[in-house]
């Protein structure tokens, strides 16, 4: 018997479900139990979630189920699992990436481009934010939390002309129909490990361990690792808008990543490439690059 504690929004169900039927597929007497539970990020909706503590709020209620032995594992979206990990606790397993872009989601407009001045656009990210100020200043871009129903439901009231959420999320809820656009990484450069579910457990549960590694995908791994060391010497947290990407071809790694000021009037960014098993090494060596490039001096303006 595995117990995964999970959130209880739509999404986080789905993901919940699919790594559950991924385990049986692997352990087909395999007994899967899932914890449902509210979280602090799910109860706080009424400031952005920068302001609040950030993505965290999302994990703090389903590690302490951990800790405390009331589930075996929990379920996350990567994207939102900060960089250190509370004590006794690991996170050894993620699942193959789906897709990483962001997706425009609009009853009137089927790109970016066609966007009149000052539309409104919604986007609870601080990231996603900054690159459309970048790119478009004459956009009104506003805050927009929620599950993923709700900010459809805010869209097809009126309140926004467009939203922006997860391609992978739509996808995985089947409504994929709703996307208008799915946004090219030069236009808004996706969060670290976007799209990518993951996996977190006991680190001394053996037994548990043994049982999840059949659903570790190393492609997505070795580009989570990358985008993951990159955000975490930066002091990468949804509070900062920063951005990082990468892809594996055969064994080269390419990661592209950015750090931008709240109204997208600075940006600092690079690329570089390299052997996959370097993968740590390349994210750490980049966001070095950026620093020299006035990275910090944006950070610390924050």
């Amino acid at each position: 018997m595995i117990r995964i504690a999970t959130r209880e929004s739509e999404l986080a169900l789905w993901q919940a479900r699919f790594v559950a039927t991924e385990l049986k597929s692997r352990h087909p007497e395999l007994e899967v139990e899932l914890v449902p539970m509210t979280t602090s990020g799910d109860q706080l909706l009424d400031r952005p979630l920068a302001a609040v503590g950030g993505k965290g709020l999302f994990l703090k209620e389903l590690e302490q189920a951990l800790l405390e032995g009331r589930a075996d594992i929990a379920v996350h979206s990567m994207k939102d699992v900060p960089a250190e990990l509370p004590g006794g606790l690991v996170l050894p397993v993620v699942l193959r990436r789906h897709d990483a872009r962001d997706a425009l989601v609009s009853n009137q407009f089927e790109h970016l481009e066609q966007l009149p001045e000052t539309a409104v656009v919604g986007t609870s990210s601080l990231r996603r934010q900054a690159q459309l100020r970048r790119w478009r200043p004459d956009l009104r871009v506003k805050d927009l939390r929620g599950n993923v129903n709700t900010r459809l439901r805010k869209l097809d009231e009126g309140q926004y002309d467009a939203i922006i959420l997860a391609a992978a999320g739509l996808d995985r809820l089947q409504l994929d129909d709703r996307v208008r656009q799915r946004i090219d990484p030069g236009i808004c450069l996706p969060a670290v490990a976007q799209g990518v579910i993951g996996i977190e457990c006991r680190s001394n549960d053996k037994a548990v361990l043994a049982i999840i590694k059949a659903v570790h995908d190393l492609d997505s791994a070795v580009c989570v690792a990358a985008e993951r060391s990159f955000s975490a010497r930066l002091g990468g947290s949804c509070q900062v808008p920063l951005a990082a990407h990468a892809i594996l071809h055969d064994e080269t790694l390419q990661l592209a990543a950015m750090v931008l000021s709240p109204d997208g009037s600075e940006v600092v960014e690079g690329t570089t490439s390299g052997s996959a098993e370097d993968a740590q090494a390349l994210g750490l060596a980049l966001a070095e690059n950026l620093r020299e490039q006035g990275a910090e001096q944006i950070l610390g303006e924050l």
